[in-house]
């Protein structure tokens, strides 16, 4: 499979993102996955704009195999914020957009597709009105949703490629839509219990069908631990309590008790991938409550980089081996370079 996303960030990064696509094109994959983040957080194209979607939607159909996205911040939760100005927008209009542009069906996007499992249940919040106005120009200058809509959460997305089994689950960056300048503990609150309901699905799944692994893709960087302050929310890595300077409402907290729960139980290797941070690595950085390495549990972070530079245009290759010890393998694919380097 190909993993890529936080892109394409700037006009330059746009440039060269067919070079990207291209080369993902001439191997063979199962499917490409879009971790979130069509756009930088500020700047140009603001939430407005259109393109953003629409030039998206270009690039995964352009994807040979079936092309998968999941939401990503810079996307939705952070187009409120004040210092977008008039070019503000009300956040969860803008998820129920992306929900309708790439979310209209049960299939993946791509030359390619493939059917996958939908969360269809009404657990989530849309977006009814705000402030007393309706419709994409609602005031955010001011409480962000006065009211909602139960609306199915029809990002999460589930499908099972060679006795793996796969999920896409909306959590966020900005603690999860729980501080800037708007939080929506409403919206937030429906989201993630059935985010962390989607999660436990999977596992149920993958013992029901004897799945050798489970791998889950999102945008958040939750934070495992104290190590990352420059990056993510710091915390406690045995009680997964957020201990970080600027005293952040903690988005994660629930979810990754959770998660860590369930990583014990099923016992066999257990991916999660994110961008939202912007440094590409692969580690194992969660601990249990004791402060034992749970060695099942890889974190997979893909590159992507706000910065208008091309040394991050890039994606991630994973190799899957249900015979092997790890079942997942992951190989760097360097397609774009800057082209001066100083020392």
């Amino acid at each position: 499979m190909g993993l890529w996303g936080d892109l394409p960030y700037s006009a330059e990064q746009a440039a060269v993102l067919p070079n990207l696509i291209a080369d993902m094109n001439s191997q063979d994959l199962a499917f490409t996955a879009h971790d979130g983040d069509l756009r930088q957080g500020s700047g140009s194209p603001n939430c407005a704009d259109n393109s953003i979607y629409t030039n998206a939607a270009g690039y995964f159909a352009s994807l040979s195999a079936p092309a998968i996205f999941t939401p990503g911040d810079n996307d939705w939760t952070d187009c409120d914020r004040q210092s977008l100005g008039g070019q503000g927008r009300n956040s969860l209009q803008e998820l129920d957009k992306e929900r309708a542009f790439f979310f209209n069906t049960p299939f993946t996007m791509g030359q390619t597709r493939f059917l996958q499992e939908v969360q269809a249940t009404p657990l989530c919040k849309g977006f009814a009105s705000a402030n007393g106005n309706s419709g994409p120009d609602s005031d955010v200058t001011k409480t962000q949703t006065a009211t909602y809509t139960d609306v199915p959460c029809v990002e999460n997305r589930r499908w099972i490629v060679g006795r793996v089994v796969y999920a896409t689950i909306n959590i966020q960056g900005s603690c999860n839509n729980l501080c800037d300048d708007y939080p929506d503990p409403v919206e937030y609150a429906a989201r993630n219990a059935a985010g962390i309901q989607w999660m436990k699905d999977t596992f149920a799944t993958a013992v029901a069908q004897n799945c050798v692994a489970v791998m889950f893709i999102t945008q958040a960087d939750p934070g495992f631990d104290d190590t990352d302050v420059t990056r993510a929310p710091t915390r406690n890595a045995n009680t997964l309590v957020e201990d970080d300077a600027q005293k952040l409402t903690d988005g994660f907290h629930d979810f990754l008790t959770a998660l860590r729960a369930e990583v014990i139980t099923f016992g066999k290797p257990v991916a999660y991938v994110h961008g939202d941070s912007h440094y590409f690595r692969v580690d194992k950085p969660l601990l249990d409550s004791t402060g034992k390495r749970i060695t099942n549990f890889t974190r997979v972070e893909t590159f992507g980089d706000h910065q208008p530079t091309l040394g991050d245009v890039n994606w991630l290759k994973v190799n899957v081996d249900p015979s092997s010890r790890e079942v997942f393998s992951y190989q760097p694919q360097i397609v774009n370079r800057d082209p001066v380097l100083k020392p």
